[in-house]
């Protein structure tokens, strides 16, 4: 009997464990900034009381932080450390760096590397041609997803709870007089982005720029960055369709590096 009781104690211990961590992954995994409580408890079907009880444990090892006005919970900085750990090791800015080199040698112009940043996407890399009329990109500025190549390749590979919980959050700015700010043709552009595998512009998020990107995908298959080639309007536009394939294949190389199969 002890033997038994000691297995169920065991058995019920690593059950907690387990839930422990589905809170925590249902973090890494939202777009949103924090949850509540009754959020976490009906997306994982546990009982408030047991979030409480989780998160009370999260709390005491900094994994997770909660804000003492709206009650409300965020990743502590422990996690933080944590994935930027794990980001030491599978740096998708090292990463890349072959394939934006190639991609710039390529096409001759601007090839640049972003990442997803909840509602936004910024760029984190770029290869820039030995031009004299050339494209630079601002590395660590957030942009929002509605506009240019990169964006647009990012939100069109959401999924669509994902899709429209970023048009219920946002109205669709104008950055440049050709950004698309009507809901209805932007899901339209996106459905037409899925079909073709990328993403175009002609100076929707900078005047007077052109550029193609297709989305990187990570090994759960979500889309968490983008790969571009840009240029000056002028001198890529005519030269954007034959460079797709190009930008298409960059990506999926750089997805297949991150573990995905699709």
């Amino acid at each position: 009997m002890h033997a038994q009781a000691e297995s169920e104690n065991q058995s019920r211990s690593i059950a907690a464990v387990e839930r422990a961590m589905d809170v925590l992954l249902l973090f890494g995994r939202s777009t949103r900034p924090d949850l509540g409580v009754t959020e976490i408890a009906t997306e994982l079907d546990l009982t408030k009381a047991a979030v409480h009880r989780i998160l009370t444990a999260l709390r005491n090892r900094d994994l997770i932080a909660v804000d003492p006005v709206t009650r409300r919970y965020s990743l502590g900085h422990a996690a933080i450390a944590l994935g930027r750990a794990y980001l030491a090791r599978t740096d998708l800015r090292a990463m890349a760096g072959p394939e934006l080199r190639r991609l710039s040698a390529q096409s001759g112009e601007t090839a640049t590397l972003s990442v997803r940043r909840g509602d936004t996407r910024l760029y984190v890399e770029q290869v820039v041609p030995d031009h004299d009329l050339r494209m630079e990109v601002s590395l660590g500025i957030p942009y929002p997803l509605h506009a240019g190549s990169s964006s647009k390749a990012i939100l069109a590979f959401l999924r669509e709870e994902e899709i429209e919980g970023f048009l219920s959050r946002h109205q669709l700015t104008a950055l440049t007089g050709r950004t698309i700010t009507d809901a209805v043709r932007l899901r339209a552009e996106l459905a037409a982005i899925r079909r073709r595998g990328y993403a175009s512009s002609l100076g929707e998020r900078l005047e007077g720029a052109a550029s193609i990107a297709a989305p990187v995908f990570d090994h759960d298959g979500l889309v968490i960055a983008a790969v571009s080639v840009a240029g000056p309007s002028s001198r890529f536009k005519p030269r954007m369709q034959e460079q797709a394939p190009l930008v298409v294949e960059s990506a999926s190389r750089l997805s297949a590096q991150l573990g995905h199969s699709g």
